[in-house]
C-alpha cells in the first residue's frame, strides 16, 4: 500500500471547492507517455495552475502501474525544479470499470479514482459506486462517479449513443453513493469525432462543421438540484482545426473531425463544472508535430527529434487551455 501523500500528490477535494467558488475549472489532462507528462507539468508549473493527471485503464497498462507511481512522484519533483514551490497535482484514474481496478489504483498511490458504472442499471451503478467510495475514503482518496452516458470512443470506453443525465436522479445518486464529484452527460463526447456531419451545420464561408450547442439547460437543472456540488465534463476536447489541418497536410486522414467549441467550455468553467477532461487535443498536437517532422525530414530516426517538437506543441496547447479556456492560471501559487 502506497499513500499518494508520500508521493507529494493531493486529492481533488480542496481543488474543486476553490474552483467552484472562484468560477474556473481544473484541467484534467490524460497522459500516456513521458513527453505528455513533461508538457503537462511544464505548462502547469509555468502558469501555476492546479492540475489533474489522468490515466485510463489502457494507459495504466501501457505505462506499467509501478513505473506510473514513480512518474507521478517525479512529476511533483520536476514541478518544484521548475519553481513551483507547492505543486497541486492529482493523479486520477479515468473511467475505472471495476472495483478491483479502483482498489488497485488506490493501493498504488492514486489520489483520486473514477468509477464509471454509467452503463449499468441505475441501482447497480449506485451499489458499485458506493463500494468504491467506501474503500477509497478510508485512505482519503476522492471518487468521481458518472450518471448519464457519453457517446464516442476513448480507450475501452465506447458508446454509440449519448443519454443526458437526468436532473431528477442526481440528489438521490450523490446522497446514496457519497461520491465527491459527478460526471454528467450534456452533449460532450469522447474522441476526435464528437458529432456526425448530420448533427452539425456547415459554415458557408469555410465549409467546416459547426457542432450543436451543449445542453446547458440540463446543466442548470443539475446545479439547481445539487447546489455547490462538483460537476465534471468528459469528452471536452475542442479538436483544434490547425492540428487537424497539419495532420491531413502531412499525410494523415481525419475528415470532418470536430470537437466542443472553446466558448462553450469557457461558459461551463464559470459554473459548477470544476473539472474538464481533455485528451484528444493533446493526441492531435502530438501526431501533428510528429507527422510534420517525418514529412520534412524523412531520414530522421532519432525519437528525440520528433518527440521533442511534439512535446513543445503540447505544452503550448496545455497553456492555452489553462489560461484562455479554463481560467485556472495563478490559482495554485
Amino acid at each position: 500500500m502506497v499513500s499518494y501523500k508520500e508521493l507529494g500528490l493531493v486529492n481533488t477535494r480542496e481543488m474543486f471547492a476553490k474552483a467552484i467558488k472562484g468560477g474556473y475549472a481544473i484541467p484534467a489532462f490524460n497522459f500516456n507517455n513521458m513527453e505528455q507528462l513533461q508538457a503537462i507539468i511544464k505548462a502547469s508549473a509555468e502558469t501555476k495552475s492546479p492540475v489533474i493527471l489522468q490515466v485510463s485503464k489502457g494507459a495504466r497498462n501501457y505505462a506499467n502501474q509501478t513505473l506510473l507511481r514513480y512518474m507521478a512522484q517525479g512529476a511533483v519533483e520536476y514541478a518544484k525544479e521548475l519553481g513551483w514551490e507547492h505543486p497541486q497535482i492529482c493523479l486520477h484514474l479515468d473511467h475505472g470499470d471495476s472495483f478491483e481496478l479502483c482498489k488497485s489504483c488506490v493501493d498504488f498511490g492514486f489520489s483520486s479514482v473514477m468509477i464509471d458504472a454509467s452503463s449499468l442499471p441505475y441501482e447497480e451503478n449506485i451499489a458499485l459506486t458506493k463500494k468504491v467510495v467506501d474503500y477509497a475514503h478510508q485512505y482519503d482518496v476522492t471518487v468521481e462517479a458518472e450518471l448519464g452516458v457519453l457517446a464516442g470512443v476513448e480507450d475501452e470506453v465506447s458508446s454509440a449513443v449519448s443519454h443526458y443525465t437526468k436532473p431528477e436522479e442526481v440528489v438521490d445518486f450523490a446522497t446514496r453513493t457519497g461520491c465527491d464529484s459527478l460526471a454528467i452527460s450534456i452533449g460532450t463526447s469522447h474522441g476526435a469525432y464528437k458529432f456526425t456531419p448530420e448533427q452539425c451545420t456547415r459554415d458557408p464561408k469555410t465549409g467546416r462543421l459547426v457542432p450543436p450547442p451543449l445542453a446547458f439547460d440540463v446543466l442548470d437543472a443539475i446545479m439547481e438540484q445539487l447546489p455547490g456540488f462538483p460537476i465534471v465534463l468528459h469528452g471536452s476536447s475542442s479538436v483544434p482545426q490547425e492540428y487537424v489541418d497539419m495532420i491531413n497536410q502531412y499525410g494523415g486522414k481525419l475528415p470532418d473531425a470536430v470537437g466542443i467549441p472553446e466558448e462553450q467550455l469557457r461558459k461551463a468553467a464559470k459554473s459548477a463544472v470544476c473539472k474538464i477532461n481533455i485528451d484528444s487535443d493533446s493526441r492531435l498536437a502530438f501526431t501533428a508535430a510528429v507527422r510534420k517532422v517525418f514529412a520534412e525530414k524523412p531520414g530522421e530516426f532519432d525519437p528525440r527529434k520528433y518527440c521533442g517538437p511534439a512535446r513543445d506543441l503540447m505544452t503550448e496547447l496545455y497553456k492555452h487551455k489553462i489560461i484562455n479556456v479554463l481560467g485556472s492560471d495563478g490559482k495554485a501559487e
